[in-house]
């Protein structure tokens, strides 16, 4: 494949075909250099040099239903995971705050479970209330397979984007989750855009998943339309049937985050749970071709990286935070 042709027509503002980001996923190493630089040069003609940011709150945490098998949320396996119904008011409230006075672009609560619901969804609706009203904070929302009225509930509530992550390809996904489907997320995501909400919509990878696979994983993205895709590197947690996954090399997650940037030539490509496990080197190399954004500080059942630490990695890589 010429890549430098595929490139220029990406620049023109033309999208590649299955088949070829299919073809991409088959480079050999010196192939893999050049479609960096490639995405490099897409990454820098499609996006300024800011920095999207964005932090998270695990407001209600365990008990899930669901069997996804890299979660340590999940009921049906034993990891030791805090469990707890909902974070009280001023715990939500000083998170929302302290991220936003650290120059925190948006904020979320994210919730475990199937679905959100009954008064821990509406407390929740009060929350976000308070927090456009009184603080003029750019809110999104994480709660699951919720129906149009509720998301059309957040959307009133100041909520202006909302996240479902595809999570891998259509093709790998039933070997990692059986009590939803990749369709279900679809219809979330069809029911949060009718609803008048963005989208915030990617997955994980090192989850056994080929190459090929995250190629079609970024397909399907193209679906879901999001405006940000965060790319979570496999954490493997001990008790879940993932717990003795390989870690990806820093080759792979480059490679990877080319395909994404050329599938995805105008969406922000957020790195998300799981970078810890690459070096800065690396991790500024990501930014460098195709990662324009992130998600911030503690995490969910992880830790994340500290805020002063992004904010200093950024500027090395001559990017606004």
């Amino acid at each position: 494949m010429d890549i430098r042709i595929l490139k220029e027509k990406i620049l023109a503002g033309r999208q590649i075909e299955a088949s070829e980001a299919l073809v991409l996923a088959r480079l050999d190493a010196a192939e893999q250099k050049e479609l960096r630089e490639a995405a490099a040069e897409i990454t820098a003609h499609f996006h300024s040099r800011k920095f999207d940011t964005c932090s998270i709150v695990n407001a209600r945490s365990g008990r899930c239903s669901e069997n996804c098998k890299w979660c340590a949320q999940s009921a049906h396996y034993s990891t030791g995971v805090k469990e707890y119904e909902l974070v009280d008011h001023d715990t939500c409230i000083d998170l929302a705050l302290y991220n936003r006075s650290q120059g925190v672009g948006r904020f979320s609560f994210v919730t475990s479970g199937r679905r959100l619901g009954g008064k821990a969804f509406s407390t929740l609706l009060d929350y976000y209330r308070e927090l456009n009203d009184r603080h003029s904070i750019y809110l999104c929302a994480s709660m699951g397979l919720l129906d149009e009225e509720q998301l059309r509930q957040l959307r009133e509530a100041g909520v202006k984007r909302y996240h479902c992550n595809l999570e891998t390809a259509p093709s790998h996904f039933p070997s990692l989750c059986s009590t939803h489907s990749i369709d279900d997320k679809m219809a979330t995501i069809r029911a949060a855009r009718a609803a008048g909400l963005e989208i915030c919509s990617g997955g994980i990878i090192g989850m056994g998943e080929t190459m090929e696979q995250r190629a079609e994983f970024a397909l399907k993205l193209r679906e879901a339309d999001p405006v940000s895709i965060p790319i979570n590197i496999l954490h493997p947690i001990p008790g879940t049937p993932l717990a003795d996954a390989p870690a990806l090399t820093p080759d792979e997650v480059l490679t990877t985050v080319a395909i994404f940037r050329m599938v995805h030539p105008r969406v922000v490509l957020r790195f998300a749970g799981g970078r810890d496990r690459l070096d800065v080197d690396t991790q500024k190399e990501a930014i460098r071709i195709g990662i324009n954004g992130s998600i911030i500080g503690d995490l969910l059942t992880t830790i994340g990286s500290r805020i002063a630490e992004d904010k200093q990695m950024v500027a090395d890589c001559g990017m606004e935070f």
